[in-house]
């Protein structure tokens, strides 16, 4: 990027900015009103004053991209030069040029922003409209429909309808646009410190809207209680699709896909001193992880001698039965944590009091807990517990367990 030239640094500004600028000086230095009521309305008439200034430097900005001092200047186009020196994103400046260069074409548009009636984002969705209307067929957009709507309706909702003209202006070419944005999905992994793991992705419409309407339900607060922010609650339920994918799929396989876990009989029995488990495509993971995954889960016994060589590889038994666990699914229904609604095949079988302290796998000794409950019991510090009747109560650690954490204290009874 070139800079600015030091003749167009030395331009004057013209009064009529001057006194822009010292009227807005005035109004950041003016008291905000103590009337809830009244700082609403002022609100209003604010987004208004900014809309009609948006509008203006729409028409400033067409006729600055009409001419070539952005290239004398160095850039390669005229929304690259606004996007630097006016501080925008890209898609700002393209809306902005759109709409000066098409005001003229949508007079009663441009009146409807000017009194008010609609905002400046809804003339640059017309405007946009009228471009790709005009890019098509080569034709004006009619854009009184188009008003008639965005009187209505609200930004988000008024672009539905101005796709829809789109797509009548031109259905091939909204098609192709459909199949470019399929083909620029992106998902990319990469792990970080201590095992964290990131994800970035970008979905076409079709695409997000499917993950959302399978990630939004199981994204809701869970019962009285649940103080998880709205971006936890949606990491935990892509977390609970994910285990429950592996649950109900063999993946052409006689036994159900899952991640593979070793430990020694040593974490598995929490006794001091022992190591951490090793979880695949992931750091060593805690004895209380261990205790919470291996509540319902296959175990291959592998014995070991003095120099690290497998003397013994014992069958794989699953810890709870194939009927036990359809017992368990009729009696309990589903999570047994109360309030909860997670449905039977979204739950892994819980032993009460755990395998590995001598806790039987049967009925009485079983429940089904989804999986941020069974978290919650074995990492979380909180106890599910039988009371009369055959309900089951949730009994809370003494502090949270992010206050214990913050403390070092973080421990688990199961």
């Amino acid at each position: 990027m070139v800079p600015m030239t030091a003749e167009v640094a030395e331009i004057p500004t013209s009064e009529a900015i001057r006194e822009l600028a010292a009227a807005v000086d005035r109004f950041c230095t003016s008291p905000v009103p103590e009337s809830p009521e009244a700082i609403g309305w002022e609100l209003v008439h604010l987004r208004h004053q900014c809309d009609r200034l948006e509008l203006e430097f729409s028409r400033r900005a067409a006729a600055f991209a009409a001419t070539d001092e952005y290239d004398q200047q160095g850039s390669i186009s005229p929304i690259h030069w606004i996007r630097h020196h006016c501080h925008m994103g890209g898609g700002a400046a393209a809306d902005r040029i759109a709409v000066g260069e098409l005001a003229g074409s949508l007079p009663q548009s441009v009146h409807a922003a000017e009194s008010g009636d609609i905002g400046f984002a809804h003339l640059a969705l017309i405007a946009r409209t009228a471009d790709a209307v005009r890019t098509s067929r080569g034709t004006r957009l009619d854009e009184t429909e188009l008003l008639d709507k965005a009187l209505l309706f609200s930004v988000s909702r008024f672009r539905d309808f101005c796709d829809m003209a789109r797509h009548a202006a031109d259905a091939a070419r909204y098609v192709r646009g459909e199949v470019a944005a399929v083909e620029a999905r992106s998902l990319t992994i990469k792990p970080g410190e201590n095992g964290m793991v990131f994800l970035r992705a970008t979905l076409d419409p079709e695409g997000g809207a499917l993950v959302r309407t399978v990630l939004e339900p199981l994204a809701r607060p869970k019962g009285q209680g649940d103080a998880r922010v709205l971006n936890r609650r949606m990491a935990d339920a892509l977390v609970e699709l994910a285990a429950h994918a592996l649950d109900t799929s063999s993946h052409g396989t006689s036994t159900r896909a899952h991640i593979q876990v070793t430990t020694t009989l040593e974490t598995l029995l929490q006794r001091t001193g022992a190591p951490a488990a090793s979880l695949d495509l992931s750091i060593p993971i805690s004895a209380k992880a261990v205790e919470r995954i291996a509540c319902d889960c296959n175990v291959t016994r592998v014995l070991l001698g003095a120099d690290s060589m497998v003397i013994d590889v014992g069958r794989s038994t699953r810890k709870i039965p194939g009927p036990t666990r359809k017992a368990l699914e009729i009696r309990d229904r589903g999570c047994r944590w109360p309030g909860c609604d997670r449905p039977a095949s979204w739950t892994a079988g819980h032993h009460l009091v755990h395998w590995t302290r001598g806790g039987p796998t049967d009925l009485p000794n079983l429940a089904l807990l989804c999986r941020r409950h069974h978290w919650m019991v074995h990492e979380g510090g909180w106890q599910i517990v039988r009371v009369d009747g055959g309900q089951f109560r949730a009994v809370a650690p003494t502090l949270d367990f992010y206050q214990r954490l913050a403390n070092g204290t973080a421990t688990s009874t199961a």
